[in-house]
């Protein structure tokens, strides 16, 4: 499909609920993987940073950004990290993250689910609050490789939010999958330009992606629960953790929002959207 998704194409409003209700099923079966985005924290109205273009402004409170770099939180991270230190790049994104997050209840929904993958794109500490109740879980958050000697792509973290082995991994009930790092529990961060250039060089052979995510994501599809992928750099992250999954996968979008790079995506991608709220999509996957 080569043509970009039209307004008229969308679902009428009752079949995209009947959708719904029957994707509710396929997660309670394991079947599908969601892909939360900061949409979803969104709706608890946290104190936080809840779009790139809100990170890029929270970085241009603290420092003088050049023109190029405003609006933009990874050429505005790079900035940071090339004029002062990349020590103040993190200590910024802890900063705009440690206000905690108010689980949504799709938040503890998800949670409550023996899901094998959940793949969370923000950098806030949701999940990982509602998952501390269960011991069969763990972490893996992409971290930065500009640690000297550093020569890993992401770090595994027990329930309890210990560093674990890659061998742990395998064992975990329920894997929360952070691809851009996280807050909790050791403040990894991928936010700058030279962050994501050493990771897009090897993303399309799949080398940064944990092996127990690529084996998860097999056989099954994926549902996008408040992301937006108006950036090309949140479509290659998005593509590539669903490679070699098993399409169709669905997208809750906003029609009036959606961007032509957006709607060319969904299309591609062969991602069917679902122009509903997401609040009402939470109640009616909870509701089931």
């Amino acid at each position: 499909m080569n043509a970009a998704i039209l307004d008229q194409d969308l679902m009428q409003p009752q079949d995209a609920e009947k959708l719904v209700v029957e994707l509710g099923g396929r997660l309670r079966a394991g079947q599908i993987i969601p892909y939360v985005g900061p949409g979803l924290a969104a709706l608890s109205a946290p104190a936080i940073p809840l779009t790139p273009e809100d990170l890029a402004a929270f970085f241009g409170t603290k420092v003088a950004l050049p023109r190029r770099a405003k609006g933009n939180a990874w050429a505005s991270a790079q900035h940071i990290e090339s004029f002062k230190h990349r020590a103040t790049v993190t200590a910024l994104m802890a900063e705009a993250f440690a206000p905690p997050v108010p689980p949504t209840a799709l938040h503890v929904f998800l949670a409550s689910l023996p899901l094998p993958l959940i793949v969370d794109a923000w950098y806030d500490n949701a999940f990982r609050t509602v998952l501390e109740s269960r011991g069969d879980w763990g972490e893996i958050q992409g971290a930065t490789r500009a640690g000297v000697g550093e020569d890993r792509w992401y770090r595994f973290y027990d329930a309890k939010g210990g560093e674990a082995g890659r061998a742990a991994a395998d064992g975990w009930k329920t894997v929360l999958y952070k691809p851009h790092g996280g807050v909790q529990p050791a403040k990894n961060f991928l936010i700058s330009d030279a962050d994501y250039v050493e990771v897009l060089t090897e993303i399309d052979i799949q080398t940064p992606i944990p092996d127990v995510v690529k084996n998860r994501r097999a056989e099954r599809s994926f549902l996008f629960l408040g992301c937006r992928f108006h950036d090309q750099m949140l479509r290659t992250y998005a593509r590539q953790i669903s490679k070699r999954s098993a399409a169709p996968h669905y997208a809750v979008v906003d029609p009036a929002q959606l961007t032509v790079n957006e709607r060319r995506f969904f299309a591609s991608e062969g991602i069917v959207p679902i122009a509903l709220p997401l609040e009402r999509v939470s109640d009616l996957l909870i509701a089931g």
